[in-house]
């Protein structure tokens, strides 16, 4: 056996971090190094949007990417596709567990 093959046979196992704590602390430095560059992101936007060399869904597209940045995106309204109003419509089954109980409603489960 080699020198390195002793090393790593002898050699404590790692345990591997947890992965929500990993997991959270990649996303946030995901989003804080998107942050970080937001105001070039936005002047690319603005660039696309007044360029006359760019195509108009380009355009279009840029605008809209801004205005929902700076304003939000505009509520959906939900309806159900006539002019009346929506109606919600809640139903309760009752799941029968057991069928064969189904004659004895005084048996215990």
């Amino acid at each position: 056996m080699s020198e390195e093959a002793s090393e790593l046979a002898s050699a404590p196992a790692r345990l591997p971090a947890t992965r929500t704590t990993t997991r959270a602390r990649t996303l946030t430095e995901i989003r804080s190094l998107a942050r970080s560059h937001t105001r070039t992101a936005i002047r690319v936007l603005v660039g696309i949007m007044r360029s006359d060399d760019a195509t108009p869904a380009a355009r279009v597209s840029a605008a809209n990417a801004i205005l929902d940045r700076g304003w939000g995106k505009v509520a959906q309204p939900v309806g159900n596709g006539e002019d009346q109003p929506l109606e919600l419509v809640h139903r309760v089954e009752r799941v029968i567990v057991h069928p064969d109980d189904a004659g004895n409603a005084d048996a215990e489960p």
